[in-house]
């Protein structure tokens, strides 16, 4: 019992993030998203010409990748640390623009955008109805909603949770989705799911959380070792053959579904 409510009281707050994104202002030491976003919504609907939002934007990456392919792209986030981030990489040439604001209050009408889409957001707050229900308010009929989350069954889960209980957790508290899951909660909110997605990282998860804990002892190691990057392409056919199927996204540590506001 007493576990639990240590547990409860466990939230991830505003610092947690401006702490973060203060020690990450050299972007190139942050892992990307490979690009996972931009090639999830490209399968289902084309960005340009399209108003977009980005919630927690990060390291922006994402954002600025569609901004790329013909999107004007809001950027939203409530740490001014991450907007700094983001900001040293956009040029005037960039359909982009920041917003500091609250993921449960956007500063938007209803029916603004075409595409409203977050990754590593979701899971760090108690009350994801909320967060979807405003996300759903602000996207017009037949507007696309893409949420990636951390996937339920990975030994990650196991490592993040025991940090958590000894209060070592970079963000303060995170949770995790099955695939049904997530699905469920976004049909709660009138989208109809149009597809969901998984993605193994590479470098694998352990390696990164390694490199990370090696760096403050002088020991730098390499960002995309070249053993993970062989194993990569040679495998890249396989592997997407294999996460086309349904039982694949139960293996991966990252997954995302793409609905469509009804």
């Amino acid at each position: 019992m007493r576990l639990q409510a240590m547990m409860s009281e466990r939230r991830s707050k505003k610092e947690h993030w401006d702490r973060f994104w203060e020690r990450s202002d050299h972007i190139e030491e942050v892992y990307s998203n490979e690009g996972r976003v931009t090639k999830h919504i490209t399968a289902v609907v084309q960005p340009e010409g399209k108003r977009v939002l980005e919630v927690g934007a990060g390291s922006g990456r994402d954002g600025i990748l569609l901004a790329h392919r013909g999107a004007f792209v809001v950027s939203l986030d409530y740490s001014l640390s991450s907007l700094s981030v983001v900001s040293s990489q956009i040029d005037e040439k960039d359909s982009l623009v920041l917003c500091c604001g609250d993921a449960f209050a956007l500063p938007f009408e209803d029916k603004t955008f075409d595409i409203v889409f977050h990754q590593g957001l979701l899971e760090h707050f108690r009350n994801p109805d909320d967060m979807i229900a405003e996300h759903a308010r602000v996207l017009r009929p037949g507007g696309y909603l893409l949420v990636d989350v951390p996937q339920r069954y990975h030994y990650y889960t196991v490592l993040k949770h025991i940090m958590i209980l000894v209060g070592r957790w970079f963000a303060g508290w995170e949770c995790e989705y099955s695939v049904g899951e997530l699905e469920r909660l976004l049909e709660r909110h009138s989208f109809s799911v149009v597809t969901s997605y998984g993605e193994w990282f590479n470098p694998p998860i352990w390696y990164r959380i390694l490199r990370k804990a090696l760096f403050p002892r002088g020991v730098h190691l390499a960002m995309y070792p070249k053993i993970f990057t062989v194993f990569r392409r040679g495998f890249r056919g396989l592997r997407s053959y294999i996460l086309k199927k349904r039982w694949a996204l139960y293996t991966t540590l990252i997954i995302g579904t793409i609905a469509r506001k009804e």
